[in-house]
């Protein structure tokens, strides 16, 4: 079997879709995008995707060696992301040549759901109990929420008093057994960090999530002194040796890589299990489309310590379309009791609606995050 050819679609509301074919009538589905950036993304897709047109796509491994190793200047979002998509749809094509999900060509699997939960609030979180109560009555059993609009790296007392009353809505609407993350999103610089991890001690959250920004990591050491709740990141974090330090420092208790952006499901597998050696959870983030999911999933199958799954089903950035608009099997991201099954088709186990995304691709998406500023102009972190 050869490489042939390959599309992107760019789509509503801000994904990336890529599309390979090859010379027996097989093709498979990725998805490589950078929130905000997919058409420099997609500009990397077709550079690595020409090198591979010839390719045997059952050497995954060495296509993703390829792909990562060929080029002199290495990581970063970009190539990463590009690498992720290819790398998804190479396990698709597999998968579906041979008749297997990707977990059964991965060893098989040590679980036959997963844990999911919900985002609440929006960009700039509010009415979060009534939101958090009415995911609690459809059957999630968890969820996750923005702790704060813009902070400045030393704000006020005030909004500090905010996050934890949003927090204490959820926590009362919902009862003590609900799980509740909270994003500081980066958005957090670490002295208002250590004030906030403190203050929502009593609140039992099932973690905090980014509490800094990943460049300063150092100073996760500060906050998980001041904390017993667990801290989660690695959502901007794009490879194996990224996370070399991280796990070396021993300051997050979970880690969030994200299977669109971290190299795809070949490095995200390594990345687990280089957390399982240093008894870290894995929670992959994904508030991205049906494709990347599925392969969320299909990993989650076989890594052992992953405990709960992202999803962006009704997602405040999903205003056009939604998770399940792109696939003519929604049935397999059918959730119950909180929990979300593997999906058992052949490759990743999403069937595209390529006519809807053919149509859609002729829209013009260009999305892009907002642009914040503080009250004296300087540019905030979203």
């Amino acid at each position: 079997m050869k490489i042939t050819s390959y599309e992107t679609f760019s789509v509503p509301p801000r994904w990336l879709f890529l599309k390979v074919e090859t010379d027996e009538g097989v093709s498979g589905w990725g998805e490589p995008v950078i929130e905000g950036r997919s058409a420099t993304v997609e500009a990397a897709v077709h550079e690595l995707m020409d090198s591979l047109i010839g390719f045997d796509p059952f050497r995954i491994e060495d296509a993703w060696e390829k792909m990562y190793r060929s080029g002199f200047y290495r990581g970063g979002p970009i190539l990463m992301s590009a690498i992720a998509g290819i790398d998804q749809a190479l396990w698709d094509i597999k998968g579906k040549a041979l008749g297997q999900p990707v977990y059964e060509l991965m060893g098989g699997a040590v679980r036959d759901a997963i844990k999911v939960y919900s985002w609440v609030g929006g960009d700039r979180p509010s009415n979060v109990g009534a939101a958090a109560l009415e995911r609690k009555k459809i059957g999630f059993t968890a969820i996750k929420m923005n702790a704060t609009e813009e902070l400045q790296m030393i704000d006020s007392y005030e909004k500090v008093q905010e996050v934890v009353d949003r927090v204490k809505a959820i926590r009362d609407a919902c009862g003590p057994n609900f799980g509740i993350a909270v994003d500081f999103h980066g958005r957090v610089h670490k002295p208002m960090a250590k004030v906030l991890a403190k203050a929502l001690e009593p609140y039992n959250l099932m973690f905090i999530e980014e509490p800094v920004l990943p460049e300063n990591n150092e100073a996760l050491s500060d906050i998980t002194h001041l904390t017993q709740t667990p801290i989660a990141t690695g959502e901007r974090m794009f490879t194996r040796w990224d996370f070399k330090k991280l796990f070396e420092a021993g300051n997050a208790d979970v880690i969030q890589p994200d299977l669109s952006h971290a190299g795809g499901i070949t490095e995200c597998k390594k990345i687990a299990s280089m957390a399982e050696a240093y008894d870290v959870a894995v929670a992959f983030h994904c508030p991205l489309g049906p494709i990347a999911l599925a392969a969320c999933l299909q990993v989650d199958a076989t890594v052992y310590n992953a405990f709960i799954q992202e999803q962006s089903l009704g997602i405040h950035y999903n205003a056009t379309n939604d998770l399940l608009d792109y696939i003519k099997n929604p049935e397999i991201f059918e959730y119950k009791d909180g929990m979300v099954s593997i999906p058992s088709l052949p490759g990743l186990g999403v069937e595209v609606n390529e006519e809807l995304v053919r149509e859609k691709a002729k829209e013009n998406t260009n999305w892009h995050n907002p642009v914040w500023r503080h009250e004296d102009g300087t540019i905030a972190e979203w």
